[in-house]
């Protein structure tokens, strides 16, 4: 709980310095008529979406399931990050107009005010890194520290924009990098999407090698056989799988032991962290002729073993079938 709280502060923290940078970069932009400033500001403003998913994710987890949401929240955030994609289109799609239509009819720009605001982006975004690199081993930290970190890169490249409109006086080096920092954006766009819409499809998520989980299943004492094997993201940090193993003919207390042997090594190498394991025995699923889907059917010697979120090594709750 220490380490949570500890992770909300920093976050709080980063999403304020962040917002504080977006108002800054979008001043400067308008002062300055700087396509690039602006366009970085449309990029800190996909940073603003990531610090502030990752502090909505932090704050779910707080939150306890009930009777309608058993899973607890957690997917709320993939519609924000749905509605973050969309946003994240729109604005490439505005900077990308009014790039070809300045690369037609360049207009003057501020050297001096771009240089000058793009100095105050870097120092704020290298300050909110260096708070977030203290931030222990949360995904949604590491992953909110790449998107400032790019930010950084972006912010150093209409600085240099900046630098050379104030010496040369060459005006299409403003949006030439709009052009880039809007392909910046679209690419980040286009991860969003494609990782909302996977976890939507309750698809298998993309660090989650099925026949490893397979296999260290089937590794397992006592097990001859899996199948009906599912792994499925609840969230972005939460990740659960169902499938029916086939053990020997073992006693029931044998049977709980052996899967919380496999619940405690699945968290531990895949970080599974929500498990369902079906226990099978005298007639495994696989002699029964039944259409796909179908596995409500009776089994004998059968008991379905469930956990919630577990520490490596740890069990959650359990219940026999009644």
């Amino acid at each position: 709980m220490k380490e949570l709280g500890h992770s909300r502060a920093k976050l709080r923290l980063a999403l304020a310095l962040t917002l504080g940078i977006l108002l800054i970069e979008l001043a400067g932009g308008l002062l300055s008529h700087s396509l690039a400033l602006l366009s970085d500001a449309g990029h800190v403003l996909t940073d603003v979406f990531a610090l502030g998913l990752a502090w909505f994710a932090v704050e779910q987890s707080k939150r306890p399931a009930d009777k309608r949401r058993s899973y607890g929240y957690h997917r709320v955030g993939i519609l924000a990050a749905l509605i973050n994609a969309v946003t994240l289109i729109v604005i490439v799609l505005a900077i990308a107009f009014e790039a070809v239509r300045r690369l037609t009819a360049p207009q003057p720009v501020e050297g001096g005010v771009v240089v000058a605001t793009a100095l105050v982006a870097i120092a704020v975004n290298a300050f909110v890194v260096l708070t977030l690199r203290g931030g222990g081993h949360s995904l949604n930290i590491r992953a909110a520290l790449l998107h400032v970190t790019g930010d950084v890169a972006a912010s150093v490249g209409v600085v240099i924009a900046g630098m050379v409109i104030l010496l040369t006086g060459w005006l299409y080096i403003d949006p030439l990098l709009s052009l880039a920092i809007g392909g910046l954006i679209a690419f980040s766009a286009w991860r969003i999407v494609r990782e909302a819409v996977n976890m939507l499809m309750e698809g298998t998520p993309p660090d989650i090698d099925l026949v490893a989980v397979s296999g260290e299943i089937a590794g397992t004492d006592h097990v001859t056989g899996v199948h009906d094997l599912h792994v499925w993201a609840l969230s972005s940090d939460d990740t659960a799988l169902s499938c029916h193993v086939v053990i020997d003919d073992i006693s029931l207390g044998d049977a709980e032991h052996v899967v919380r042997d496999l619940e405690g090594r699945l968290c531990g190498r895949f970080a599974i962290g929500h498990t369902t394991i079906q226990v099978e025995s005298c007639h495994p699923c696989g002699e029964i002729h039944h259409g796909a889907g179908e596995h409500n059917h009776p089994h004998s010697h059968v008991v379905a073993i469930s956990s919630g979120p577990a520490p490596p090594r740890a069990a959650g709750s359990s219940a026999p079938p009644r």
